[in-house]
């Protein structure tokens, strides 16, 4: 029964209401004449204290409250591909066609389309025993990708009615007859708390990694799918970019990006973006297995909170229909903002820098809904799905010793911290390859030496490796200078400025570099530490340093990242072969010049 209660107290986005005895915490509501959607947070006797979604000015003390008796929840259905909606899962341009471009308060609107018909094809037949979490039938959403209708949460029995043709959402599809003898009657749409992780059978190790054709990150800091990662960095070190990146070319079926609390622009860039670009498996529009979901810095900041749930809430139901699913939240500093406006207003004991107490377990809760999971389904069937989740973070000043910034270190796996030096000398993606790490690299090793290239893990070692000697004799540069380090040592420095310029530096903006297969990456890697070690070798058989510095050679490694990906293994291959040759050359000149 719906609990109707009054305002008697009201700041900013935090109205507190009397009279809501028979309500519960977070029960959706709706506050004053204008009915502002809001959810209880807090309840404290027969007083609530109420989040509200959307500007309070104008409310009064004595407004009615109305409980809708419900917790904050999404629309699951065929629909919500292409979308974009706001933080509470309004979408945004069917608003846009009720109003015009400057949203009013307290429109209510259904997340998804209710009257659309969609084409249903069944799966299951009528006879058959169905489980939680089975297929019952298929609908092609986009060209891309067939939205599995499934067998909701706690529904189980014998299937004694379903039906092909063309329904929409909230018609019947199939009846379910249960134990007890009972019968449900399904539709397409199912609704979900935000805040309620959706089950599934069980958790698998992460040992697989996403492919994001970025070069930094494949190769030095990988991610596995079901991983977690946070991107951290100052102001116009590329966190956006890095995260437009992962979405248009990471190998998941599905992407839901997140806009929470970032400037507007950024969210119209993506908006302009993305329907341009072209998914690299099916040649489609990028936006065909897309989500987005803006909740940009002039929206209301309560419903930052919400937005972050909403999307990993919509992740995990493409999840359980199988799918691997990509969610960016950019970025969850302004998300930690809302928490902290919110924080304050109910009085609560602040902790550092005036972050709830509480800052790191709401983290947890985002990133643990994360994974790669067994879905639900039935006994004798094993369908797997995960969930990778990249939250950028954004320190004032990009002070590393933030409390978000911190909080997200202990629970995420993947660190890419992104240095703004790299920025400004303008070498993207600008991720700092002596402070960032991942923790899943011993699973992905095994992976990838036993599917892309035996030794793999020893051409990542010898790279970190020339990285950081790279780091200890820049230092040892600016006290006594570079003529003074031995051959040997110029030759590392040589060897790590190709690493860095030839490799791990990579072109957004062009066609070939923006993305680079595994194959190519590590065939790439391969020649670039194949001239640093047969170099060295020259070096102890009596070659001159000066002379290995202007091999030919050289610039056809540095072209080899800009050679399209048909042709680049031949061109690499044939580049090492060059390569030998002009060492050889190098050694027999030498010789017959001691001679």
């Amino acid at each position: 029964m719906a609990s109707i209660g009054t305002i008697v107290k009201i700041a900013g986005p935090l109205v507190v209401a009397k009279g809501m005895r028979d309500a519960n915490m977070f029960d959706m509501v709706h506050v004053g004449e204008q009915r502002l959607i809001g959810e209880i947070i807090e309840m404290r006797g027969d007083r609530a204290s109420i989040q509200v979604y959307e500007e309070t000015s104008g409310l009064r003390p004595g407004a009615q409250v109305v409980s809708t008796g419900a917790p904050l929840s999404v629309e699951l259905a065929p629909g919500i591909l292409t979308m974009i909606f706001d933080g509470i899962q309004r979408p945004l341009e069917v608003m846009r066609q009720m109003v015009g471009s400057c949203i009013t308060r307290g429109i209510e609107v259904t997340s998804l389309d209710h009257n659309k018909r969609w084409d249903f094809v069944p799966v299951a037949k009528v006879g058959d025993k169905v489980y939680p979490g089975d297929v019952l039938g298929t609908v092609q959403e986009t060209s891309i990708i067939t939205h599995r209708i499934l067998c909701p949460v706690g529904v189980e029995g014998e299937l004694v009615k379903i039906q092909p043709g063309q329904f929409t959402i909230v018609e019947p599809i199939a009846t379910i007859r249960k134990a007890d003898g009972s019968e449900v009657t399904v539709q397409m749409l199912q609704r979900w708390p935000v805040r309620k992780q959706r089950p599934y059978k069980s958790k698998l190790p992460p040992n697989t990694p996403m492919v994001t054709g970025q070069r930094v990150i494949d190769t030095l800091f990988p991610i596995s799918r079901g991983g977690t990662a946070a991107v951290p960095g100052p102001f116009g070190s590329g966190k956006t970019v890095v995260q437009h990146q992962l979405a248009k070319w990471a190998d998941v079926d599905i992407v839901v990006y997140i806009g929470c609390g970032e400037r507007g622009n950024e969210m119209t860039d993506v908006l302009m973006e993305f329907p341009e670009l072209k998914d690299p498996k099916s040649g489609k529009s990028i936006m065909e297995r897309t989500v987005l979901i803006a909740n940009t810095s002039d929206m209301p900041v309560a419903a930052r909170e919400a937005c972050i749930y909403t999307g990993i809430t919509i992740a995990e139901y493409f999840r359980d229909m199988g799918y691997n699913v990509a969610i960016m939240a950019d970025s969850t500093s302004r998300w930690a903002e809302a928490l902290r406006e919110m924080s304050g207003r109910l009085e609560e004991m602040p902790g550092e820098e005036g972050y709830p107490a509480y800052l790191t377990s709401r983290l947890a809760q985002f990133y643990e809904r994360a994974g790669k999971v067994k879905t639900l389904c039935s006994p004798n069937e094993d369908r797997e799905g995960s969930i990778s989740a990249i939250g950028a973070v954004s320190p004032a000043g990009g002070d590393m010793s933030d409390p978000v910034v911190q909080s997200t270190l202990r629970i995420v796996k993947v660190y890419w911290e992104l240095s703004s030096s790299l920025a400004y000398r303008r070498h993207f993606p600008a991720i700092d390859w002596l402070n960032s790490y991942s923790l899943y690299l011993d699973q992905i090793k095994e992976y990838m030496n036993n599917n892309v290239m035996e030794g793999w893990g020893d051409l990542h070692a010898e790279t970190m490796a020339i990285l950081q000697e790279e780091a200890e004799l820049q230092e040892i540069v600016q006290l006594v200078g570079y003529d003074s380090l031995s051959a040997s040592d110029r030759l590392k420095l040589e060897a790590a400025r190709m690493i860095r310029e030839d490799y791990l530096q990579q072109n957004g903006f062009d066609e070939v570099d923006t993305y680079t297969s595994l194959a190519k990456q590590v065939a790439m890697l391969d020649l670039v530490i194949s001239f640093s070690r047969r170099s060295h070798e020259a070096l102890k058989a009596g070659a001159r340093v000066e002379d290995i510095f202007a091999m030919k050679v050289k610039e056809k490694i540095a072209r080899a990242k800009y050679v399209p990906e048909e042709e680049a293994l031949t061109y690499i291959k044939n580049t090492k072969q060059e390569l030998e040759a002009e060492l050889a050359s190098l050694l027999t000149k030498e010789a017959a010049d001691n001679d």
